[in-house]
């Protein structure tokens, strides 16, 4: 609503993060015929879904971001989840291959974006993987096995990166699409995880928020400077987070949740 987006703003005026590009994409026409792995299929609003995502960028200015907005690719149903073609480092950009067949034209966009920004890594044939199961934390990459993110992916990353002095986790996951989808950076030493999706002993040496267990999809938040964007759904998660002393600012993607997106993925 427009009071909730007037309120989530001035709560965001003091605060700044110069220099951070955040990169979007407008919600397809074809949105309702998206990629579903964990949930079913309901009817997606495109207009209030379109809303929400204006509403989610706003906030992301609001927060000191530059925002670039890619042209939508309408032939793509899941192409709004913009994060999952690429994933940036400070050294390099590595631009994705999707385990989803449908998604793989996505990446080229993105990749001359960023391309502007860092040189490009393409992960090869018949490596896999999303941008939505890489967590970066420090020098470490913990990176999801999922249906999107094989094998193949984590020995090239290992290649890539290893001469960087990067480390690759793989991580096991369960009944979830994405690492992501479980868990997500919320410092420089601190997780927001749900136990049931994502195993706590990964972040061995981390600090661990675990999500309230009657909302398992909020374990996805956007790190932005000192703040988390979190989606207004799941309260009682936005209050464990808000008890632990992060700064919370709350908008909603509920139309983007029946495609199994999140903020991350936005």
């Amino acid at each position: 609503s427009w009071v909730h987006r007037q309120r989530t703003r001035s709560r965001l005026s003091t605060m700044s993060t110069a220099d951070t590009i955040a990169i979007v994409r407008p919600v397809p026409d074809s949105i309702g015929s998206c990629e579903l792995t964990h949930v079913e299929r309901t009817p997606i609003d495109l207009e209030t879904a379109r809303s929400q995502h204006r509403i989610y960028t706003e906030t992301l200015e609001g927060l000191g971001c530059e925002i670039v907005v890619l042209p939508p690719l309408h032939d793509h149903p899941d192409s709004v989840f913009v994060e999952d073609p690429a994933f940036v480092l400070d050294e390099l950009a590595v631009i994705a291959r999707s385990g989803a067949e449908s998604r793989r034209g996505e990446a080229d966009s993105v990749a001359e974006v960023l391309a502007l920004h860092r040189p490009c890594h393409a992960i090869r044939s018949p490596g896999c993987i999303d941008g939505g199961d890489v967590i970066v934390i420090g020098r470490t990459l913990y990176v999801g096995h999922s249906t999107r993110t094989n094998a193949e992916a984590h020995r090239q990353l290992r290649d890539l990166l290893d001469p960087l002095g990067y480390r690759v986790r793989v991580v096991p996951l369960r009944d979830c699409l994405h690492l992501k989808t479980g868990a997500t950076a919320i410092s420089d030493d601190a997780v927001l995880c749900n136990p049931g999706w994502v195993p706590p002993s990964t972040f061995e040496g981390l600090r661990i928020v675990e999500c309230h267990p009657d909302e398992p999809f909020s374990g996805n938040v956007v790190r932005v400077g000192r703040t988390l964007v979190a989606d207004s759904a799941w309260r009682r998660t936005n209050d464990r987070l808000a008890e632990a002393g992060f700064e919370v600012a709350e908008v909603h993607l509920g139309e983007l949740t029946k495609a199994e997106g999140s903020v991350t993925c936005s």
